[in-house]
């Protein structure tokens, strides 16, 4: 019995029955006997990699649900609530995958602007603006934003941000492909 036997059995069982699952209804769908499944679950076998899949399959989710060692944890980031008088950032969150992911406040007082450098090519960047009025985009495409309204482009051309008169604030997704990521270097919403 091994500690990766255990986790994903831990994992298997407790995506099963927050889904109301029974044992024999998981195993049919998987297409395994319910001793072999009911082995997985309780740690006591050695699921090969084709066991997981078919699991993962039969519970509509991918591999890596199954694969993960910990629980998820809550992570709360706190908005900045002193008015803004100079432009500023605040990095909410990074996540990895096929993108790597960064999520970004920014705000900008009335008037404002802000020019972004091309960032790795294949990035791509996803504003939503919160409040205010913003105007931002690729130079030459920019886009003028109100409240609840979001742009996508690619990020790896000049790009600059604009805030209208009564200045803006807006979430900033940074998405890089896995070739271009690279380990977190300063960028303009570093400041």
């Amino acid at each position: 019995m091994s500690s990766w036997s255990q986790s994903v059995g831990t994992r298997i069982t407790a995506i099963r029955t927050q889904r109301g699952i029974s044992l024999s209804a998981l195993a049919k769908k998987a297409g395994m006997s319910k001793a072999t499944l009911s082995g997985v679950e309780a740690g006591t076998g050695n699921p090969t990699l084709d066991t997981v899949e078919r699991l993962a399959l039969a519970l509509a989710i991918p591999v890596a649900d199954i694969l993960v060692t910990e629980a998820p944890r809550t992570r709360v980031v706190r908005g900045r609530k002193e008015p803004a008088t100079a432009p500023d950032t605040q990095l909410l969150a990074r996540v990895s995958g096929s993108r790597d992911w960064e999520f970004w406040t920014l705000r900008l007082p009335a008037g404002d602007s802000f020019t972004g450098v091309p960032h790795a090519p294949g990035t791509v960047e996803i504003i939503r603006v919160t409040t205010g009025v913003l105007t931002a985009g690729p130079d030459g495409e920019a886009a003028v934003l109100e409240a609840g309204d979001l742009v996508e482009f690619a990020g790896d051309c000049a790009h600059s941000y604009l805030a209208g008169p009564d200045g803006a604030e807006a979430v900033v997704a940074l998405g890089s492909t896995a070739e271009t990521s690279r380990p977190h270097t300063v960028t303009e919403f570093d400041r």
